[in-house]
């Protein structure tokens, strides 16, 4: 069929794709929701396929609908990037950056650094999206995932960002009623905060004494009357002295600072906890992309800096 796909479809099917409902399509686009129904229905008269199945609170992607979308997004980020190449945007930073991080830590620390970027780069059109879980990689919802640790998958690109530790602590009243513990397995013996997040085994943490090849882990089984799949609760709860909480370097150091926790078993390393801007191959390119992931290298080591001085 002639001109069955155009390439003005391509950013509104992205678009729509994303927003996840006509309505919320339209107000992303700036038109009306009948005007969005409107153009998906001559879409998918053009094509010949039904592509997105709709009814009246939700709507999803057919199997033709999906296949859809990622020849889509491949071909405006091989348009991006030809862009680049030929020095079109003259590598300044302009366009939509869609950015994932996880909640407790994009809330306190990614958001502030966005907003000081889009100050710096008017041009770039950004949306952040906080989740509990990151994304899989090859899902291609977002341009910049910010998550704890590098993913197995080779298809993209992981930047380490900074470096970053998971440390046990307790509030000094907690300790001087319920003592501290000495060695790991005496954690058996305490109220523990949980934190059901990511895809480690709830409940487990893992302790390791030694480095290398001389590094002895042991996997001690927790438990609390507590649990939570927010870590700003869950910090909140062990700054009440309800237990000991595992937990990022990041969101507990002003309070081992400040007294109002304590370390424990300060002897024993737990799993790192490196932070990572995420994003994929075709996107590294863009000006957009590589301003954001620079910017937030620069600011997370300007503010270690800080904290050590």
């Amino acid at each position: 069929m002639t001109n069955a796909i155009q390439p003005a479809d391509l950013g509104f099917f992205s678009t729509l794709a994303s927003a996840g409902s006509l309505s919320a399509a339209a107000r992303e686009l700036g038109v009306t929701t009948p005007a969005v129904s409107k153009h998906l229905a001559l879409m998918e008269s053009r094509v010949g396929v039904l592509l997105v199945n709709r009814s009246t609170r939700r709507m999803s992607l057919t199997p033709e609908g999906e296949m859809y979308l990622e020849h889509a997004r491949r071909i405006i980020g091989e348009i991006d990037g030809m862009e680049e190449l030929l020095g079109v945007s003259k590598a300044t930073p302009q366009g939509l950056l869609r950015v994932n991080a996880t909640l407790g830590f994009g809330r306190s620390h990614v958001a502030p650094l966005i907003s000081r970027f889009v100050r710096k780069y008017p041009r770039v059109e950004l949306q952040l999206q906080l989740s509990v879980n990151p994304p899989a990689p090859t899902e291609d919802l977002f341009d910049v995932c910010v998550r704890f640790g590098a993913p197995p998958d080779s298809r993209v690109i992981a930047r380490h960002i900074a470096a970053n530790r998971r440390l046990l602590c307790a509030a000094p009243a907690y300790l001087a009623k319920h003592g501290v513990p000495k060695v790991p397995n005496d954690l058996t013996k305490h109220n523990c905060i949980g934190i059901r997040q990511g895809e480690e085994a709830y409940g487990v943490w893992r302790l390791s004494s030694g480095r290398n090849r001389n590094a002895k882990t042991e996997a001690v089984k927790t438990r609390g009357s507590l649990a939570t799949n927010d870590g700003e609760i869950a910090v909140n709860w062990a700054l009440e002295g309800h237990g000991i909480l595992m937990r990022a370097e990041w969101d507990i150091e002003r309070y081992l600072r400040n007294g109002r926790l304590v370390q424990v078993l300060p002897q024993y390393f737990t799993p790192d906890a490196d932070i990572y801007a995420v994003y994929p191959q075709r996107h590294q390119l863009a000006a957009r992309v590589r301003a954001f992931v620079d910017f937030l290298a620069l600011s997370f080591t300007q503010q270690a800096a800080g904290a050590k001085a």
